[in-house]
Parts: C-alpha cells; structure tokens; sequence
C-alpha cells in the first residue's frame, strides 16, 4: 500500500472544490448524509470570500493515497475568539476521512503542525469560523437523516478521536419535536402573560427588503448578545453581519420568522426557521446547477413535512421571561397551515437547560449528540 501524503490546498476555487467534493463523495449511497451546497462551502473556504478571514487564519489540507483524495481537515486560527478568553487555540473543521490510521494521523500531524507554528497550544473542534458554521461531530443518531445545519460523519470517526487522545471538550444534542395540531393552552397563557406584563408584540413581514431594511443588521446584533456567553462563541463582525444579510435573509421563507418587539420597535427576540431542505439537497447532491436550484426551490416553495429550527435569539435581559412562547405561539399556526409535521431543533448545549425546558409543553424525542474535542498540541 502507497505511503499518505498531505498538502496544504492553496486558495484556489478548483482546489477547494476537489476537497469539499471529497467531503460528499465519502458519503455515497449513505441514506441519512445531506450535502452541504457546494458553492457555500466553497465561498466560506475562500480566503477572499468569507470575511471571517479579516480575523481568522485558516489553512485547509487534503491527504492523498495514489494520487487519490482520502482525507481533508481545515486548520482555523480564530484571532478574535483567542483575544476574547486569552487563549492560544487552533480549531478544526471540514474533516472528512476513509477510515484508515494512517491517513487520520497524517491529516491531524498537518494540522497540529500548521497550528503549533503560530503559536498554538491545543487544538479543539470540529468547529468553524463562527457559531453559523457547522460544528460538533456526530456520537450518537448514526442512523437519523441529518439537516443542512450539522454535520453528519460515520461512527469510526469519534473511535479514532478517542485513539488519538483527544478529550470531550463539550456536547450539543438535538431533538425533533411534533407539531401540534393547535398551541398548547398552557403554552398561550405563558405567551399572552409574557406579551402583557413587558409590552411586546410579534411582528410579521411581507416584504424581505423592509426586514432587512428594518431589522437585518439588529438581528444579528441580538445574536451577538444573546450567544455571547456560549460556548467558543465567536462576535460577528460589522462585515460578516452583512454577509450574512445578503446571503440569507434572502432566501427564507417570511411565515417561518417571528420577530419580537417591545413598545418603542426594538428587537427583543427572533425566531428563525425554514422549510427542512434535506431531501432538496440529496436529491441535487449539493450542486446549484443544472437542477439543484429547482430542487430547493421546489422545498422552499412547496409542502415539505419538517420545519428546522434555525436559530432563536432574545435579549439577555429578557431571557428565560417566557419571550420563546411568545415566538413560537406566532410561529405554530403557519406550521400548521404549511403542513409540516416535525421540527429539527438542531444543536443546543446540553447543559443549557433553560433552551431544553420549552420543549416539554410537546411530544419530541432527543436524537442525536454530538461532540467538540480537544488535545493539546505538543
């Protein structure tokens, strides 16, 4: 058998292309992975691209075998978060590998190396640049369809963290939750008690141009505050907030989003979700073209059976106060009426039992953990 050989991929288009098509190869005739869309991975890849690299260093490497891509890590250096905790780490994300000793070794040696030549002391992940990458490596629900949020990977891949040495650093799970055919009444008396006492009202829009006119840039300056003391969190910045304004503010459907706000319009609480595109993006394979745009247009358009949960956010001062009822007592109805089924609540911190609690007023079922690990680099 041929020796394993790792290279750094340069930023290059068709080079980072190669290592993220390998990330969807791997996965071929599996019945619960659901590709990434390629040309975001590839753009959140590209130095030139995602403006988490004005803080952030990052290198991504492929480990081949006869020429033949087996593996692929990307080392992340996030500057801002090591300032914030004053910390020496590196992160690692977009790992992919065969399962073979020899090529997991070389992948993580290549990275550690890279990590411990700026001065890294440990290493920890799967994590990305920012909490709106993807994170946490798949430990238990192997056999649930994942969503476009998570990652999904085989179960040989935590075995060779653990024979490696890596440590649990922390553990997200995830549940999938029944909609209700109404709102539980225990649920509205929360909502009506929260809307009365602070004055709060939900507001529904129309037109994606006035939510972004109005809010876009509020909305993830209340992530900022309400996921400032998460873990590993990373503040957005003033670019990547309108990175993420125009890549997806616009592409949501507008029943599916409930802002929350108090008597003079300030944004108290946001609930965003959207129409689960994980069938779209199998059926596409996560290519845009020639087909793939219909296939997720079809699922952002049509009649799919599971809502994800893509992110809720209230104001420290008004967390755990009830203002979450408020959101989804305005977001149950357009479930309702659209048909779906099930919510994916996609990752939460085990420990944050404050998040956890506001399922029990429904049926759901925990489904799927998944880890952060962390060494240090010697």
């Amino acid at each position: 058998m041929s020796a394993v050989t790792v290279t750094p991929v340069p930023n290059d288009k068709k080079q980072i292309t190669e290592a993220v098509q390998f990330g969807i190869d791997l996965y071929r005739g599996n019945d619960y992975f659901v590709p990434p869309l390629v040309m975001d991975e590839v753009a959140t890849l590209d130095a030139t691209k995602n403006p988490a690299f004005d803080h952030c260093k990052a290198q991504t490497f492929v480990a081949r075998r006869d020429g033949r891509i087996v593996g692929r890590i990307t080392a992340i250096i996030n500057d801002l978060v090591n300032r914030r905790y004053g910390d020496k780490m590196m992160r690692f994300g977009w790992v992919d590998f065969i399962d073979d000793a020899e090529v997991v070794d070389a992948l993580f040696k290549a990275a550690e190396d890279w990590g411990r030549s700026y001065g890294c002391t440990a290493m920890v992940g799967p994590m990305g640049f920012s909490d709106l990458d993807h994170e946490g490596m798949l430990i238990e629900g192997f056999e649930e369809m994942g969503t476009m949020a998570t990652i999904y990977n085989y179960p040989y891949y935590p075995e060779h963290m653990q024979r490696m040495g890596f440590e649990k650093d922390a553990d997200w799970i995830e549940f999938r939750i029944e909609v209700p055919d109404s709102i539980p009444e225990k649920y509205m008396r929360i909502a009506d008690l929260v809307r009365r006492k602070y004055s709060l009202r939900t507001v529904k829009f129309t037109s994606r141009k006035k939510l972004k006119e109005q809010y876009g840039e509020a909305l993830f300056e209340l992530v900022n505050e309400a996921y400032s003391d998460l873990y590993g969190y990373s503040p957005l910045t003033q670019r990547q907030v309108q990175y993420y304004i125009n890549e997806y503010l616009g592409i949501l459907r507008l029943e599916d989003i409930s802002v929350v706000v108090d008597s003079d319009d300030k944004l108290v609480g946001v609930g965003i979700s959207m129409p689960s595109l994980s069938q779209a993006l199998r059926r596409s394979s996560g290519r845009f073209l020639p087909w793939g745009w219909y296939h997720l247009w079809k699922a952002i358009r049509g009649k799919v059976d599971v809502v994800d949960l893509l992110l809720v956010a209230v104001k420290p001062e008004y967390q755990s106060r009830g203002v979450n009822a408020l959101i989804f007592c305005d977001l149950i109805p357009g479930y309702i009426k659209n048909g779906y089924k099930y919510a994916e609540s996609n990752i939460e911190l085990e420990d944050n039992a404050a998040v956890q609690n506001q399922w029990q007023y429904f049926n759901y079922r925990q489904h799927r953990r998944r880890r952060s690990f962390r060494r240090p680099i010697k």
